[in-house]
């Protein structure tokens, strides 16, 4: 049996049998687990090679379940549950005691989010569970925008026979959701997405401080995002080109004309340039505004040296 499927029903079948499905959303592919199965939730960790400290974030069928999952929400939390989701908006809570704590990394908080992609809720709705999902891909490397980006990542690691990567096309948005911590007044941005810090305080009506503190979610780490080759990051086209006249084996990504499709295709060049053999990618920042905060901040890790 192929892992690779477009059938809603045998994903859904999948993951109340206990397996792995990787599921579309409007970010990135996620590789989802039933959130309250442990057994299921661990294959993760072990699929992903992730440090089991490292939280994941629980996807929920519908913003009434917030009760479900969080213990006394915050008012900016709830704000951000009416107005964000569905949506690529995470918030950081604290836990509802149902919630196990190998999906948390034995927090007392956890990250919730309501997709918008079509497949991904229906999927939910179909199951009846919610879902832990982290990317689907190996921890800290690119992020799968297709369903063939999750079979090369980590297709060899998943079981036919119980698992399901459910192929909806390519992801719309190409970065991952906005994580946004209710539990610290004010709230903190954890991490930048396509949902920006302005459009945040306009949601909340207020203030959003910048992270600080320990790394408590996901792509708070200095090293995230990194493709196999490395990644120069400069500031114009003019830049780039001179860098690469003395770079050996160096690609130009310069996509600063249209940020949305910058967005879109981030990933999806960083793996192409692996699979042409590319030594250095030299990346063009976009302005630091906007959308172009959050491709900085993916852009900015994948630069960063890597661990080990």
């Amino acid at each position: 049996m192929s892992l690779l499927t477009t059938d809603v029903d045998r994903a859904a079948s999948a993951l109340l049998r206990g397996g792995l499905v990787a599921v579309p959303t409007e970010t990135v592919y996620g590789l989802a687990a039933d959130a309250s199965n442990a057994a299921a939730v661990a294959r993760i960790f072990e699929v992903k090679g992730r440090p089991a400290d490292h939280p994941l974030i629980v996807h929920l069928a519908d913003p009434a379940d917030l009760d479900e999952w969080a213990t006394a929400p915050s008012a900016a939390a709830r704000r951000l549950a009416e107005t964000a989701w569905p949506g690529a908006m995470t918030i950081i809570v604290r836990k509802a005691a149902k919630v196990a704590s190998v999906v948390t990394g034995g927090r007392d908080t956890v990250g919730l989010r309501v997709p918008a992609h079509p497949l991904a809720r229906r999927l939910l709705s179909l199951s009846g569970v919610a879902v832990a999902a982290p990317s689907a891909n190996r921890f800290g490397a690119v992020s799968p925008t297709t369903a063939a980006h999750v079979i090369d990542d980590i297709g060899h690691l998943l079981d036919p026979a119980r698992d399901v990567v459910l192929d909806g096309g390519p992801c719309e948005i190409g970065l991952e959701s906005t994580i946004v911590d209710t539990t610290t007044t004010p709230p903190q941005l954890l991490r930048v997405g396509s949902i920006t810090v302005e459009e945040v305080e306009t949601l909340l009506d207020d203030h959003v401080a910048a992270a600080s503190g320990p790394a408590r979610a996901s792509g708070m780490l200095p090293s995230h995002y990194a493709p196999r080759c490395a990644v120069r990051l400069v500031d114009s086209p003019d830049d780039a080109i001179a860098l690469a006249a003395g770079t050996s084996g160096a690609e130009i990504l310069d996509l600063t004309g249209d940020l949305a499709d910058f967005a879109r295709r981030l990933y999806a060049e960083l793996r192409s340039a692996d699979e042409r053999g590319a030594a250095v990618v030299i990346a063009v920042l976009p302005p630091a505004t906007g959308l172009g905060v959050a491709i900085r901040d993916r852009l900015h890790k994948a630069a960063a040296p890597r661990p080990g």
